[in-house]
């Protein structure tokens, strides 16, 4: 009977480890996977999905293999919360996300919270990290403040004979991009005609379009998303109007163009640097296509914040967050979107933001 007992003992134990050796790192990735920015939701997916095959591929994170749950918060606040907590009942240990900053911000207090790494790739507004709640929070992208001075000292120099209107959409994101934009082109010298509010997922924009050309509007800086910047651009067309619209990184996808048309010709974004012209990006990029899949706006973005959140915890050693919240504050990080590293405010040092032309029905660097 001892035998047996001391048998049973051993078997158990043999089986413990064996669960333990072949435990999974439970990882996710949340955004708009439904509602009216569901592109960028796929962006991140298919980013996030590619970024977990390559990695497990190549034998997984210190010998154990990364499991990826998806989240969708539809760009709604109270929504990005509940999917948080929900996440953290199945154990995840890091989220690259969230994609709106009205969703990141306040699911970043559940991450701090809670011990979870968060690598947002696209969400902008400074208060992100500037009034982060833990030292777990990171993002691979740029600011609003920096966007915002970029555009703001452009459009004081290119369009000095053009009125300008700046409208946004109210969001967190839309306001603070459009905000910035109206400060840094009021220090450059320039006035705008018009300051506006709009309401996101409203389809007829007729009333704020015959008002910019009684107004002569010659420049339409849009806060916002591009669904309705592209409906903005159809219908100023429809009106007879040439005037340029100007918007921020939410114009880099496709989808932009396909509500658009051709009205979409001319229009100007800023955005980070593309990642597909990274030459070290370029087999990554390929094995996207060989599925069908662009690899444009925030994909490669979502693909490097997983990139880094393994790293760390290859140099951590484990998944604990205080020895990963210093190895992503201490590390160089190679990435598809080029070696980075981040300051003490979990902002990452990157080039900054350059503007894009919609042409042909692509965008493509600004000449």
């Amino acid at each position: 009977m001892k035998k047996i007992l001391m048998a049973g003992v051993a078997m158990s134990f043999g089986v413990a480890m064996s669960s333990a050796a072949l435990a999974d790192i439970t990882i996710a990735t949340v955004g708009p996977m439904t509602g009216q920015y569901a592109a960028f939701g796929q962006q991140m997916k298919a980013g996030a999905e590619q970024a977990v095959a390559d990695i497990n591929a190549a034998g997984g994170v210190n010998g154990e293999k990364l499991v990826l749950e998806v989240g969708d918060d539809a760009c709604d606040p109270k929504q990005a919360v509940a999917v948080a907590n929900q996440l953290v009942g199945k154990g995840v240990t890091f989220v690259a996300g969230h994609f709106c900053s009205g969703s990141s911000i306040p699911a970043s207090s559940v991450y701090a919270e809670e011990g979870i790494i968060q690598i947002s790739p696209a969400s902008t507004n400074p208060k992100f990290t500037d009034e982060r709640p833990g030292p777990g929070v990171f993002r691979v992208c740029g600011r609003d403040d920096q966007q915002g001075e970029v555009a703001g000292k452009f459009l004081a120099s290119k369009f000095a004979d053009k009125n300008i209107a700046i409208i946004n959409d109210k969001t967190a994101y839309g306001k603070g991009l459009a905000d910035q934009t109206q400060k840094f082109m009021e220090a450059a010298g320039k006035k705008p005609t018009l300051v506006e509010s709009y309401t996101a997922g409203e389809k007829d924009y007729t009333a704020l379009v015959s008002k910019l050309k009684q107004q002569d509007i010659g420049v339409l800086y849009v806060g916002g998303y591009h669904t309705e910047a592209g409906l903005m651009a159809r219908q100023m067309r429809d009106q007879g109007m040439d005037t340029v619209l100007v918007s921020g990184d939410a114009l880099v996808t496709d989808e932009y163009w396909a509500i658009t048309g051709d009205a979409g010709e001319g229009s100007l974004t800023t955005f980070l640097q593309d990642p597909r012209k990274n030459e070290a990006a370029a087999p990554i990029g390929a094995e996207f296509r060989k599925k069908g899949i662009e690899p444009e706006g925030y994909v490669m973005y979502t693909y490097a914040a997983i990139q880094t959140y393994v790293d760390a915890v290859k140099a951590a050693g484990s998944t604990d967050y205080d020895a990963i919240t210093a190895a992503l504050n201490d590390g160089t990080f190679d990435t598809v979107l080029g070696d980075l590293s981040f300051d003490d405010k979990g902002d990452v040092t990157l080039p900054g933001y350059v503007f894009y032309e919609w042409k042909d029905g692509k965008y493509d660097y600004m000449k």
